[in-house]
């Protein structure tokens, strides 16, 4: 055989290969529309769970569950259904205000949820006018979807216009509590009035089925974009698939559904990274990945397990992002608007982990739980479809419950969208020194411009962090989002250079990252310089964030700038108290536990201690009243310098 047609052959090969992963990657491919309708089960004989008739599954919950939802119940029924004027619906418009309104509008769904569960628990009927009051109330709503997104109409933002109906994230959410609501109770309700089932399937099918099946326009279907459209995507179609197979007999129409489903998960799906990274961070994994596992696991369970994404490997890696993030404690790394203190869905991260046969996921999701941290509060009832697992799985949960999460020694996530280094001293242990450090880019969905930043913790405790984001307005997602402290590279743990911070865009990246690890260390190195606009003149900042284990974090900058005499300050923010007991020293201490201290240069790099008050409550529930901000100022700052700060265990 000739060489020219061997590499030729090869060739093709592998442009064939290429294809099969890609079409093995599709989630419509792998069922196509023509085969739906065969693998779904019609809806009369799809039984996802006990109903309220069916009472030995319902007696069979667990006695702790059981007290903890009926309590929060009990509560929900003495409250008047909270008002949403239409005045509330427009503050967004007139003032930027989104807390106003969705937290009356949250708190309704939230009562509903808890009160169906608990008639459900119960079946005594004292329950059913409360639940109704409250399902009538949502049914009267002009629309379900929040003043902050209805500019998806035609009429734009401020009151919604009743004759365009649009799809948001928490109208599909309504739309599924309310399918959950007409299945589970199902003739119950027709005790307090014939008229209530018929309204439900009424308003889902014309509020959210009709749309979703005659539209192909919203942004996050990712039919009408370039580029991977971000939590919306999965968390708006896993409800809507939800509300449609519940309520919808007609067996064609169920399988459109969910090929229409599928082709627009594949949007968010395929271009996912093969590591499974959330550039959107932990705090919104649990409506990005976890919504996409919610799909898929409703797909699972209306087929009898004959379409089954689950031995693919994206989605097994998807899943493990979430104890790839994990800190210690309710600390996960807060990459953009996350938080960093987060109270994950338990039962959803061990079903996730048991459907890809994953012990640390399951490991986490056990650590430590019990009925109040499954259901201790109404917000717990905010989503429908996750607590209802968690009712019927709570037995099986809290008998795997462990004392300690995994804690993992050490993550790479290459990907260019992530580029994240997390690293701690011992393998399951919060012991000792933890660091978490990312490159990547400043056009991340959620995006804080925070490229080369880190975080530090020690003995689980969080001495150098990331801020977080705070309370969503109007402005947050607006061209006036950097704007916000929070969102700004001189509020992360990055330098100011000649007055410049970072800039928003693809283009503001880290380039030549390399990542390495062994038992004795773990080191992220990265030039940073593209992330700074020209005017700051960085030709180079080579920054590596290094993890002696056992010893200390370094944090070494190398640079070179374009022109002398540039003024160059490190920023660093701390919860923890910080005093200076000599030169070239900060100390930075909490109420209990040693102390870290950080070590740098004095002759070079000036200390300047700022208190900062938070008055924002979303920070505030992360870090308390206050932090501090550290600044190393460059005494007499030079064309090209190497420094190194070190953070050491006293």
């Amino acid at each position: 055989m000739k060489t020219e047609t061997f590499a030729l052959i090869l060739c093709l090969s592998a442009i064939l290969a290429a294809s099969a992963q890609a079409a093995n990657l599709s989630l419509a491919q792998r069922y196509p529309p023509e085969k739906l309708a065969d693998l779904l089960l019609p809806r009369a004989e799809w039984h996802p769970f006990a109903t309220t008739d069916e009472r030995a599954q319902w007696e069979a919950v667990d006695p702790g569950i059981r007290q903890a939802i009926v309590r929060i119940a009990n509560d929900a029924a003495k409250r008047d259904v909270p008002a949403l004027p239409a005045t509330l619906y427009l503050e967004f418009l007139r003032n930027g205000d989104r807390e106003r309104y969705q937290k009356p509008y949250f708190q309704r769904r939230s009562m509903l949820n808890a009160m169906v569960l608990a008639e459900c628990l119960e079946d005594k009927g004292r329950f059913l006018d409360p639940t109704v009051n409250v399902l009538w109330a949502i049914c009267e709503e002009s629309s379900w979807v929040l003043p902050a997104h209805i500019s998806a109409q035609k009429a734009g933002s401020g009151l919604p216009d009743t004759a365009e109906h649009v799809i948001d994230l928490f109208s599909a959410e309504t739309a599924q509590a309310l399918a959950w609501t007409w299945y589970l109770l199902g003739e119950r309700l027709d005790r307090v009035s014939p008229l209530v089932r018929p309204r439900i399937e009424r308003e889902i099918r014309s509020r959210i089925l009709v749309p979703y099946m005659e539209r192909d326009d919203f942004g996050w279907m990712g039919f009408r974009r370039s580029g991977r459209p971000n939590n919306w995507n999965p968390w708006v179609n896993s409800n809507v698939l939800a509300a449609g197979l519940l309520i919808e007999t007609d067996q064609a129409a169920r399988a459109a559904l969910v090929a229409k489903a599928l082709r627009s998960l594949d949007k968010f799906f395929v271009p996912y990274p093969s590591d499974g990274s959330c550039d959107e961070g932990p705090g919104y994994w649990s409506r990005a990945g976890a919504s996409l596992f919610d799909g898929l696991d409703l797909l699972h369970s209306a087929s009898s397990g004959r379409i089954d994404f689950f031995n693919v490997a994206v989605i097994a890696e998807i899943g493990r992002f979430i104890t790839r993030a994990h800190i210690a404690d309710d600390y996960f790394v807060p990459v953009g608007d996350c938080s960093a203190r987060l109270d994950i869905a338990r039962d959803l991260v061990y079903r996730f982990g048991a459907r890809i046969n994953d012990k640390d996921m399951q490991a986490l999701a056990a650590w430590d739980v019990s009925a109040a941290k499954l259901f201790g509060k109404l917000d717990d009832f905010e989503f429908m479809q996750r607590p209802l697992y968690a009712v019927f799985n709570a037995k099986q949960l809290l008998a795997a419950r462990s004392d300690s999460p995994p804690l993992l020694r050490d993550v790479w996530l290459s990907h260019e969208d992530m580029q994240l280094m997390a690293a701690r001293d011992h393998q399951g242990s919060a012991q000792g020194l933890y660091v978490a450090a990312w490159g990547a880019h400043n056009a991340q969905s959620h995006n804080h411009n925070d490229v080369g930043n880190f975080i530090i913790f020690a003995d689980g405790r969080p001495f150098i962090i990331d801020l977080g984001a705070p309370t969503y307005t109007r402005q947050t997602f607006s061209s006036r989002r950097y704007e916000i402290p929070a969102m700004q590279s001189a509020w992360h743990n990055l330098p100011t250079i000649k007055g410049s911070m970072q800039g928003a865009g693809r283009r503001y990246a880290a380039k030549d990252v390399t990542y390495e690890s062994s038992d004795a260390f773990a080191q992220l190195r990265m030039d940073i310089a593209p992330a700074w606009p020209a005017e700051a003149g960085v030709r180079r900042w080579i920054r590596t964030v290094r993890l002696e284990r056992g010893r200390h974090v370094e944090i070494t900058d190398d640079y070179e700038l374009i022109a002398d005499d540039c003024p160059i300050e490190e920023n660093f923010l701390t919860p923890a108290v910080v005093t200076k007991p000599g030169k070239g020293v900060l100390l930075l201490k909490h109420s209990e536990g040693s102390p870290l201290s950080l070590r740098f240069d004095e002759d070079v790099l000036r200390p300047e201690i700022e208190n900062v008050t938070l008055d924002d409550a979303s920070l505030q529930n992360d870090w308390g009243e206050r932090i501090t901000r550290i600044r190393l100022v460059a005494a007499q700052p030079k064309r090209q310098d190497r420094w190194t700060i070190r953070f050491e265990v006293d």
